[in-house]
């Protein structure tokens, strides 16, 4: 490790030779010490590899390999996801429990209409013959097109991930 760090100022050095002064040494300088510094660092790191998985090989390991298994899992989360949302009092709500309890009240609100608002009256432009085509959706239909949908996946404009709606089938 010291033994990079060495290579690396010198590298770091000759290429600030070259910058100022681009004789051929300096170029051969700078690419005999570039070529050193990979070197050391390509031993260095094949050995710290090595030291990695003799370690994993282990009963002490085992726990290693979980908390990479962690990280690697939370690196490639999406960052798109909704992070933080506010309650009905305008309080910062950031956990994941939370935001689906949330995402929960307020479909159940807006679906079950707790707070009704004014009832518009629509025209009757349908004749009898259009009518006998529209049925409605069965709560069985909504609940196979949420089991189809695959998690992880990109949100559709409306910005709620399908987590939202896949975890709590309770609230349809």
């Amino acid at each position: 490790m010291i033994r990079c760090k060495g290579l690396s100022r010198r590298k770091k050095e000759c290429f600030k030779r070259l910058h100022l002064d681009k004789s051929a040494t300096n170029i051969e300088g700078y690419k005999i010490a570039k070529r050193a510094a990979k070197r050391a660092v390509s031993v260095a790191k094949g050995q710290a590899y090595d030291n990695l998985y003799q370690r994993l090989g282990t009963k002490e390991g085992e726990k290693d390999i979980y908390r990479m298994a962690r990280i690697r899992e939370r690196k490639t989360r999406d960052i798109n996801q909704i992070k933080c949302i506010k309650d009905g009092v305008d309080r910062l709500l950031v956990r994941d429990e939370e935001i689906k309890d949330r995402w929960r009240e307020y479909f159940d609100k807006l679906f079950n209409g707790e707070e009704e608002g004014p009832i518009l009256e629509l025209d009757d432009s349908f004749d009898d013959n259009n009518r006998r085509f529209v049925r409605r959706i069965q709560e069985t239909e909504i609940e196979e097109a949420l089991k189809r949908m695959k998690s992880g996946k990109a949100m559709g404009p409306d910005g709620i991930p399908i987590e939202t709606q896949n975890g709590e089938k309770a609230w349809i």
